[in-house]
């Protein structure tokens, strides 16, 4: 009992995605592996996922003493727009026809952690989520450059508290430790010389905006990385970007997310680095992964477990329904994500989520087992017949894109009598957790 989908295709859509549809999956076996990867990277066409409308995100009351019913007002409303902001993401994930747009903007803000937590302005979060979207595909210093002055980076960072003669050193070390070089690759001092460079830097939180106050910002000489200079903010992102390191940091961990975890002085992240160091182009990096053999090896193909996100999603798109539908599902979607640990715009820290064993545990399969079958329950099962089983779990295979189940999953299965108890079996599945 098997899926009639090419595995390799299928296994392209879960990592350059969230899964495909069964009519993603079938063009993309028609028209070959090579071809697929090509139309999953391409951005010329128009961003369907541009129709799930956006609810009004309105910067709220930042006078210096609002009173009390003021400041209830304020968290109240930031809280309902934070959870908007949030479906509307969930939302683009399930339903997009670039599914790519999507994942690289979620690998980003990963990369660049940000959380809404402290930033506390949906707004912002908003406006760092589409630069991202805007900005992940093409060059790595330009993107870098354009987070460095990004609102929510600067609060979350407090590059807005940066002044001349007292300078701030959280953005200039998680710029060096985890945005470009890596632990390891800079010392102490390379940090606080970058930080007098970010100096003068604030943010206007009501126009979502930031600016360079010049008597607030350190022109003096500086040594940065065994060079000496004057440096300012972008001259600092240049330097950083160009330096070896960061290529084979960037490289790892995209490779990392995409295929499966390696340590940076893996031969892979050798193999494809110094490619990418000579440009900094997102997508040909991206291609050449995607390309690679080892990407769609066996170790690939179960290399990784699904991280939340990445699993709600999927079951969204396999099931043709999106995540405002599941919001007043029991458990609700945000409820659910809340019990596996990710929530979008909310990371634990600038670090990011982890991988792999860092999602398993006796909690997030309970909370998986309610949500596959709250979703179940709400979907049109109508293409699924348990009286005919062996055409229902081969449907059931090409629904998911599961090249074939284990004897375990099938025994499991097998027991079943509704469509609903099949499909929720089925997306707790090994096979369908496992990215």
């Amino acid at each position: 009992m098997a899926s009639t989908i090419d595995p390799s295709i299928a296994h392209l859509y879960r990592r350059a995605g969230f899964g495909g549809t069964p009519g993603d999956l079938t063009v993309g076996t028609a028209a070959g592996y090579a071809a697929t990867v090509d139309r999953l990277l391409d951005r010329s066409g128009p961003d369907d996922a541009e129709a799930v409308r956006l609810p009004d995100l309105i910067p709220l009351y930042f006078g210096p003493a609002p009173t009390a019913a003021q400041t209830q007002q304020i968290t109240a409303q930031r809280q309902s727009q934070a959870r908007l902001l949030t479906l509307w993401w969930l939302d683009r994930m399930a339903t997009s026809s670039s599914p790519w747009r999507e994942k690289l903007t979620w690998f980003w803000h990963n990369h660049f952690a940000t959380s809404n937590e402290k930033v506390d302005s949906p707004p912002m979060m908003y406006a760092q989520n589409q630069y991202l979207r805007t900005n992940g595909h093409a060059s790595f210093e330009a993107l870098t450059q354009g987070m460095a002055k990004d609102p929510a980076m600067m609060v979350w960072l407090d590059s807005n508290t940066n002044r001349k003669g007292r300078p701030n050193e959280n953005f200039s070390r998680e710029l060096m430790e985890l945005f470009t070089l890596g632990i390891g690759n800079y010392s102490d001092a390379d940090v606080r010389e970058a930080a007098r460079s970010f100096t003068g830097w604030t943010v206007d939180r009501g126009a979502i905006s930031t600016s360079l106050v010049q008597a607030q910002a350190d022109y003096d000489t500086k040594t940065l990385l065994g060079q000496t200079g004057a440096f300012r903010a972008d001259e600092v992102i240049s330097l950083l970007v160009h330096q070896p390191f960061a290529a084979a940091h960037v490289t790892r961990n995209l490779w990392s997310r995409l295929a499966y975890p390696v340590l940076v002085d893996d031969p892979v992240v050798a193999e494809l680095a110094p490619a990418f160091a000579a440009d900094l182009d997102a997508t040909k990096l991206v291609k050449s992964i995607f390309m690679h053999p080892k990407f769609v090896s066996a170790d690939a193909k179960t290399g990784l477990v699904k991280e939340p996100v990445e699993w709600v999603v999927g079951t969204l798109r396999a099931l043709g329904l999106t995540a405002t539908q599941m919001d007043s599902g029991n458990p609700s979607i945000l409820t659910t994500l809340d019990l596996l640990g990710q929530r979008p715009f909310l990371p634990p820290s600038v670090g990011g989520w982890g991988q792999n064993t860092y999602w398993l545990s006796t909690q997030t399969s309970l909370a998986r087992q309610r949500f596959a079958q709250a979703i179940a329950a709400r979907a049109d099962l109508s293409w699924l017949d348990p009286r005919a089983p062996t055409q229902s779990l081969d449907a059931l295979a090409t629904r998911l894109g599961i090249e074939k189940w284990t004897p375990n999953s099938l025994a499991a299965l097998a027991a079943t009598t509704t469509a609903k108890s099949l499909v929720a079996i089925a997306l707790t599945t090994p096979e369908f957790v496992l990215n």
